[in-house]
């Protein structure tokens, strides 16, 4: 089969043939339909995380890997032992994988698996940039509904990520002093989703005017442009007296510090980071104390917050969002773009001609 494989940090992707996986007992092969880029693959690809300054967490790369881990695939073949699965029929697959032996695997948390023994599609096995993906188990797979095939795969990371991270809110349903930062990708699922699952229309930050219109046209209660003069001092004053929740799908030291201006003299308040753009910043101690302020961060979501997610997905309560498709061979092109700010929504790699 073709895949267009991660060889070294930095570099081009490169186009290889590698054998077609065959499914084992309880196993699945998907026929890859479609497959989300998100900035995870960007990390990936670059081999690090910004820790601020000149630090830098590594991502070591063991062998060459087919990133792509919003899988939305064709069942082709399945081992023996697969029930409720249909050959011919559309799935999206969880690729948070774990080793399915630990604590954290046996008690519905497989996301939280040890990064030296867990095994992620697109991350540490071969995911969605190759034509064919194995998935261990039914468990993993979950039914789209009428989700346009280009959509589909995104629920799989930024959809449930969004997700989780508004679960983490302490939301109330048609609160509407909840403010979301990140009109783009990430940003443009969460505000279908809590518009789905809370009822809540939220005031969405970003610094693009373009993105921002976009979101006020899918329901924002309002939308700020950070970088304009008393723009925190505007988000208080629609809040009355603050938000309640924000959440951070950009997680910079800039967006960071400027979430912190936002809750006024608003107690109880929770700052859920999502995002990993990455850098340093400082924490005013007290302010975390005398406000009884929570600060909490996201990592993905849980099995059990997927099947929440996708059942919301089946029942058409998420509207769809629109996604630019590109070919798999456009993988390296696509990996830049979206490091460089050039995609303004969301974008999905497909190996159909």
């Amino acid at each position: 089969m073709k895949a267009f494989q991660l060889v070294e940090n930095g570099k081009p992707l490169q186009e290889v043939e590698i054998d077609k996986p065959s499914p084992g007992k309880n196993e699945i092969l998907l026929k890859t339909v479609a497959c989300g880029v998100c900035h995870t693959d960007v990390h990936i690809h670059e081999g690090f995380f910004h820790l601020g300054g000149d630090a830098k967490l590594p991502l070591p790369l063991p062998e060459p890997i087919a990133m792509g881990h919003e899988i939305y695939g064709e069942v082709v073949e399945i081992g023996d032992g697969v029930k409720d699965i249909e050959v011919g029929k559309k799935y999206v697959a969880y690729p948070w994988i774990g080793c399915r032996e630990c604590n954290e695997c046996l008690n519905g948390r497989e996301h939280y698996c040890s990064p030296m023994i867990t095994q992620n599609l697109g991350v540490n096995v071969n995911g969605g940039y190759a034509e064919y993906v194995l998935v261990p188990d039914s468990k993993y797979l979950f039914d789209a509904g009428d989700t346009p095939d280009e959509v589909a795969g995104s629920y799989a990371c930024r959809g449930l990520t969004a997700y989780s991270a508004l679960k983490k809110a302490n939301l109330k349903k048609g609160d509407d002093s909840v403010v979301i930062i990140s009109a783009g990708g990430l940003g443009s699922l969460a505000l279908q989703i809590i518009q789905a699952a809370y009822s809540i229309n939220p005031i969405v930050v970003d610094i693009d005017d373009k993105k921002l219109e976009i979101a006020y046209k899918n329901g924002a209660k309002a939308v700020i442009n950070s970088n304009h003069e008393n723009a925190a001092q505007k988000i208080v004053e629609l809040t009355n007296g603050g938000a309640s929740s924000v959440i951070d799908y950009v997680g910079s030291a800039s967006s960071y510090e400027f979430a912190a201006g936002l809750f006024g003299v608003r107690r109880g308040s929770t700052y859920v980071m999502v995002g990993l753009i990455g850098g340093q910043t400082t924490v005013q101690l007290p302010m975390i104390t005398l406000m009884a302020r929570t600060i909490t961060g996201v990592y993905l979501g849980s099995l059990q917050e997927m099947d929440e997610l996708m059942s919301l997905v089946r029942e058409g309560k998420i509207e769809n969002v629109d996604v630019e498709v590109r070919h798999a061979s456009k993988a390296t092109e696509t990996l830049d773009d979206l490091k460089n700010g050039k995609i303004s929504g969301l974008v999905c790699l497909t190996h159909e001609k």
